[in-house]
């Protein structure tokens, strides 16, 4: 789960990390108390969206009058921003946060990540800061330095301090880069964060360090201990077809292929995405149903991959365990009854029930090919689909 940057610096800002002070509008009529709160006088005007590369799109623009700076939020709202991240249709700006501005004499980056290598949270920091951490690892990767925590012992001085003088700090900033980079690993781990950047991490002209941006990504698994940050998703940066698969309990990514793929088990969704891609297609979602799913639930994932207007097939991949296979084909055949499958439709299904299954589908009316194995099925849908065959 994301949240804004608004709603991560008040976050940080619980656990001690010095941020600039600001507040938030969620429509034009919030700006004039923003603008108050913020008190200048330089006022910065953030578009407040799930992505990065805001301000190369025109989502960041530091004002030196109140007049300035309400213009520039009024023309936010409503604007769609195209970044990197969000990919050509852009995310509508439906927040606006105006923060004070801050004198910048050094911009550097600050990331965390659970380390899946080292089972252990991994410390990233820069130099090169306000720019893509992505492009300094491709170009200059000896201006990366990478700590990782045991988690036995937990964040330690030596720890700060080999950030600190890698990172050149003096004076002022070098004493606060203790209490500072301990913040963070606290506020990382004791709100189950996934994924944590300060990108510019600054030092001001008068030494001191402040989290001048900060995006925060959050373990889902992890969500039901944290009432508080659930209560900060902004469903409205989410898209809709993932969010419809969550109200299901499906796990459920979107992904820019034409064939629809609907399995049990992640490790076998993996499989099933690369097998077909393998064939020469590419998939159009991930989409694991659960060891547990329901009719229901079969029906709604039918739902979902038919509402993406990319979608020419769909591959069905079932290793029945928990999962009976009957159910499965009860799904299908209420959702083609239900809502019609128009595309051609592969089903490969082998395990527990798989008998019965097949004989309700074979009685069921419906045009489909049936699939002895995994790779058969890429095959046969991949085929399928360039041949337009429904």
């Amino acid at each position: 789960m994301n949240i804004h940057e608004y709603q991560a610096k008040r976050l940080l800002s619980g656990f001690g990390v010095p941020v600039p002070h600001g507040a938030v509008a969620l429509d034009p009529s919030g700006i004039a108390a923003a603008i108050k709160e913020a008190a200048g006088p330089v006022w910065v005007v953030k578009a407040q969206i799930h992505a990065g590369g805001r301000g190369k799109a025109g989502g960041v623009k530091v004002c030196k009058s109140a007049e300035d700076a309400t213009r520039e939020a009024k023309a936010m709202f409503g604007r769609t921003l195209v970044t990197p991240q969000t990919g050509p249709g852009g995310k509508v700006v439906n927040r606006v946060y105006i923060e004070r501005g801050s004198d910048i004499a050094r911009e550097l980056y600050c990331g965390m990540v659970v380390d899946r290598g080292t089972g252990r949270v991994a410390i990233m920091a820069s130099t090169e800061g306000g720019v893509e951490i992505e492009q300094v690892a491709h170009d200059t990767p000896e201006k990366i330095i990478t700590v990782t925590i045991d988690p036995a012992s937990g964040f330690q001085a030596f720890h700060a301090r080999k950030l600190a003088f890698r990172l050149g700090l003096q004076g002022d900033a070098l004493k606060q880069a203790p209490g500072f980079f301990r913040a963070l690993y606290t506020a990382f781990t004791q709100s189950d964060a996934s994924l944590m950047e300060i990108n510019p991490l600054v030092v001001t002209t008068a030494g001191a360090l402040i989290a001048l941006d900060a995006k925060l990504n959050f373990d889902s698994n992890a969500l039901y201990r944290h009432k508080e940050i659930v209560e900060l998703r902004d469903e409205s940066e989410e898209d809709p077809m993932e969010l419809e698969a969550s109200r299901h309990e499906l796990n459920y990514i979107k992904l820019d292929g034409d064939i629809g793929c609907m399995v049990n088990g992640a490790g076998l969704a993996m499989a099933t995405m690369d097998i077909i891609q393998l064939n020469g297609s590419a998939p159009a979602n991930f989409l694991d149903v659960g060891g547990g799913a329901t009719r229901e639930r079969v029906i709604a994932a039918f739902k979902i991959i038919l509402s993406d207007p990319n979608v020419k097939g769909i591959l069905v991949n079932i290793f029945g365990g928990i999962m009976r296979c009957d159910i499965i084909a009860e799904g299908i055949i209420a959702a083609a009854r239900e809502i019609g499958i128009k595309v051609p439709l592969v089903v490969r299904l082998a395990g527990t029930n798989v008998e019965k299954a097949n004989e309700l589908l074979s009685n069921s009316g419906l045009t489909l090919i049936a699939a002895n194995d995994l790779g058969d099925a890429a095959k046969k849908i991949v085929k399928a689909v360039k041949e337009g065959r429904a």
